[in-house]
């Protein structure tokens, strides 16, 4: 099926300047300085953002939901976690500001992102601001991104099956993909055979995420990646390429981008064009 035509690229832009000018409103530099020069550090790095809204109703989601994707990725960044010092091709957070900072900043953006949840969002029914906190909570709690990180230290070393690496990921990573893909369609008031159907597309470039990103861990250099390259295979981590090859891990992120674009089958092609192209830009990714 060929896909809608769509400026793809003008659109991420676009939604990221809109993102990022919210998001350094939202935090701003105030006392007292050095936790917040910290969130603002990784918050503002760029990258990879998870929401792209484009109106004002759901901007303050999408800022909690990159608050909540900086937090994950400054923690997972400790010592004691992933033990990681390139960050987007920046020094990690606990390297520039200590452990104890990058700690407390990690709290302080996961605490911000349900104040500004709450605080910031206007012109939505009070109930379906309860259900994307409900939500974000689950996706980010002890059923969600903690369930997937726990089992995946536990995991380091150890025979792992693939049913249990695919446990991993989709509540270490595709979770949260998730709940940007569900609360972007609760603010729009979508009704329940919608949220299911994005769920079910967020659950696959959730996962095919995962799969790209650990053969590029195997495939690219930490210079092209932004981030130590190598670091799965150093610490004896599960990956896709270690259980199934290189060919079956790019043969298995086919077929999560072919289940992800069924799922928008269901949609108008216009105004799921965005997803459809989130989609092959996940899979196609270089970094």
């Amino acid at each position: 099926m060929p896909l809608p035509i769509f400026q793809f690229e003008e659109y991420m832009t676009m939604k990221a300047k809109q993102v990022n000018r919210a998001l350094d409103e939202a935090v701003p530099l105030q006392l007292p300085v050095k936790v917040h020069e910290a969130m603002r550090y990784s918050l503002l790095a760029g990258g990879k953002q998870l929401v792209e809204g484009d109106e004002s109703s759901a901007m303050p989601i999408a800022c909690a939901l990159e608050m909540i994707h900086t937090m994950s990725l400054i923690h997972d960044d400790l010592p004691c976690m992933d033990n990681d010092d390139l960050r987007r091709g920046k020094p990690t957070n606990h390297i520039v500001f200590g452990e104890d900072t990058a700690i407390l900043a990690g709290d302080a953006l996961l605490t911000l992102a349900f104040e500004h949840v709450a605080a910031k969002t206007f012109n939505v029914s009070p109930d379906l601001v309860l259900q994307a906190i409900a939500e974000l909570g689950s996706a980010v709690g002890s059923k969600g991104l903690v369930a997937g990180q726990i089992v995946d230290i536990d995991s380091e070393g150890k025979n792992v099956s693939l049913a249990e690496l695919e446990y991993i990921h989709v509540h270490k990573t595709a979770k949260l993909l998730e709940a940007s893909v569900v609360c972007g369609a609760i603010m729009g008031g979508g009704n329940m055979i919608d949220i299911e159907r994005v769920r079910n597309y967020a659950r696959c470039i959730g996962l095919l995420f995962q799969v790209v990103d650990d053969i590029l861990d195997v495939t690219k250099s930490s210079t092209e990646l932004g981030k130590t390259a190598g670091k799965d295979l150093v610490s004896d981590k599960a990956t896709y390429p270690k259980l199934m090859g290189i060919d079956n891990a790019k043969k298995l992120a086919t077929e999560l981008v072919a289940q992800a674009i069924e799922e928008l089958a269901y949609f108008d092609d216009a105004r799921a064009a965005p997803l459809y192209h989130l989609a092959n830009y996940i899979a196609s990714r270089q970094n």
